[in-house]
């Protein structure tokens, strides 16, 4: 009886390890929202079914009549599993860890409960003739760890769709409380952050403004950040609004209510959810589209998918833009360096100079974006200068750091395609060295082989050195290099974004720029 319970404690323990690290993958799976875990789960069989071959070894120990022995290698086994997880993990690269939310504390909860019925049905019908049995079925059962974890999700749908109610009628109250604050929505494929970030340094040169903070983009994000965060004395409150898959955008501006629409860019993000382009315009479009008809659209001249888009809305529509000069509000005489950018605006027909610390030709359009919006809410232009200079990098987006003379371009939130080749341009633009580190882009479905191919087409003309990460996902953006004859002893390809920056901070004796690309998911870690 010792070495049964020995064995199962050592096996409880490693299946704690291993639920937590299921867990972790379910949440930045968001909770199988869209069918996103199981559809990583259906990418990544191996993973999920070879689990050390843990089956065939099953199998194996099956064969051993000997009770004690059976249970004395169970415990080494589940030893050996322990010591091997955690060795695992200590060296993962894990670049945002599991957060324990309040939802993931219920999931611990209902997971418990499953493992105790199959505890409580054992203890209710035990024979000591058949514990090697017992203990091979609970071999089974953490076997199949992710589905149980998705069992889990599925048996608290009921009680998280009443907590998500019971929060967002408390949301409601309180925006209702609220009478004196007008809400700011913004969204698009590209650029909401930075976007969300620079309206709110301009806005509160006159102002009292108040933001989503972090990531919270989405509905329960929303409801969260009015509950906790919002009090009275704002006069804005800008809603960033995410989108994962379709009426997102739709349920979200039924929440926050807003008066004001900002629109960045539409592009091929979330293709494997959306399909189409046009899918995609018509769920942004969901933004503007809910404005009421004394709201104002702020929109991008430049990005034909807007120009085209027929609006079912009467509110009023101001544009942005560089090469349409017909915008209401247009930006000339750009100008960039390795400090930051100075440009032109112009505005009632006179032209007004700003000068930013930020890099890119993206974030020109998302200044402009701010400064239409901020015309309409009599915003002066001195204040507007202002505000622009005082704008410091999103974090992760084209943020420059510089140790020594080696410089890093941070651009490691952005995955899609026109921001993946701005950036190279930035890059473009500096002095000395220039090294990119990426694992290329993801959820572009079927594009996302010519996505990547074209992306390495274009590092080809750029990069004295590219770092690949991942060889299975950065195989595309392989073969677009070699396709512009790209030196190959200058290419490297390695599973871990630690290998390729000790790489890039050694390789070159001078100044480097190293531009950090695409930093995707703990899930897509090929390590």
């Amino acid at each position: 009886m010792t070495l049964l319970i020995i064995n199962i404690l050592t096996l409880l323990t490693f299946n704690f390890i291993d639920l937590k690290k299921i867990l972790h993958n379910l949440q930045q799976n968001r909770y199988n929202e869209d069918n996103r875990y199981l559809k990583w789960i259906n990418k990544n069989k191996k993973t999920v079914f070879l689990r050390k071959i843990l089956f065939s070894l099953i199998i194996f120990l099956i064969s051993f009549i000997n009770l004690n022995l059976f249970l004395i290698i169970c415990i080494l086994f589940n030893i050996y599993l322990i010591i091997d997880f955690v060795y695992y993990l200590k060296h993962e690269q894990v670049k945002k860890p599991l957060v324990n939310t309040s939802r993931i504390k219920r999931l611990w909860f209902t997971l418990t409960l499953i493992y105790l019925v199959y505890f409580v049905v054992i203890y209710l019908n035990f024979n000591s003739n058949i514990i090697n049995y017992y203990v091979l079925i609970l071999y089974l059962i953490i076997y199949f760890n992710y589905f149980v974890v998705f069992l889990a999700n599925i048996i608290n749908i009921p009680v998280e769709k009443y907590v998500y109610l019971s929060f967002k009628m408390k949301a409601n109250k309180k925006l209702k409380s609220l009478s004196n604050m007008e809400v700011i929505g913004i969204t698009g494929s590209y650029g909401k952050t930075s976007t969300k970030n620079f309206l709110y340094d301009i806005l509160n040169e006159k102002y009292i403004v108040f933001k989503t903070p972090l990531n919270y983009n989405t509905s329960y994000g929303l409801i969260r950040t009015i509950n906790q965060y919002i009090d009275k004395y704002n006069d804005y409150f800008i809603a960033e609004m995410g989108t994962l898959k379709k009426k997102d955008i739709k349920t979200e501006a039924g929440i926050v209510k807003p008066k004001y629409g900002i629109l960045t860019t539409i592009g091929t993000a979330h293709l494997d959810s959306f399909k189409t382009i046009e899918n995609i315009a018509k769920e942004k479009f969901d933004l503007i589209e809910s404005l009421p008809s004394d709201g104002i659209a702020i929109l991008n001249k430049d990005d034909k998918m807007q120009v085209n888009y027929k609006i079912k809305n009467n509110c009023k529509v101001y544009w942005y833009g560089i090469e349409n000069k017909d915008a209401d509000i247009v930006a000339c005489d750009i100008k960039y360096s390795a400090k930051g950018m100075e440009f032109n605006v112009i505005i009632d027909n006179k032209k007004y100079p700003f000068k930013t610390k930020i890099l890119g030709n993206a974030n020109i359009y998302n200044i402009l974006a701010c400064i239409t919006l901020a015309k309409q809410l009599n915003v002066s232009v001195e204040q507007m200068q202002k505000g622009v200079s005082k704008i410091s990098p999103v974090e992760h987006r084209l943020q420059l750091k510089q140790y020594g003379n080696i410089n890093y371009i941070d651009d490691a939130y952005n995955s899609n395609p026109i921001g993946s080749k701005m950036a190279l341009d930035v890059l473009n633009l500096m002095p000395g060295k220039k090294i990119i580190i990426t694992p290329g882009m993801i959820e572009l479905a079927s594009k996302q082989y010519e996505y990547n191919f074209n992306f390495g087409t274009y590092i080809a003309d750029v990069a004295d050195l590219t770092i690949l990460v991942g060889e299975k996902q950065t195989k595309p953006i392989k073969d677009g290099l070699l396709s512009k004859k790209y030196n190959e002893d200058k290419l490297k390809v390695v599973n871990d974004v630690k290998e390729a920056i000790k790489i890039a901070q050694t390789y070159f004796n001078e100044e480097v720029y190293i531009l950090l690309e695409n930093d995707l998911p703990d899930i897509f870690n090929e390590r």
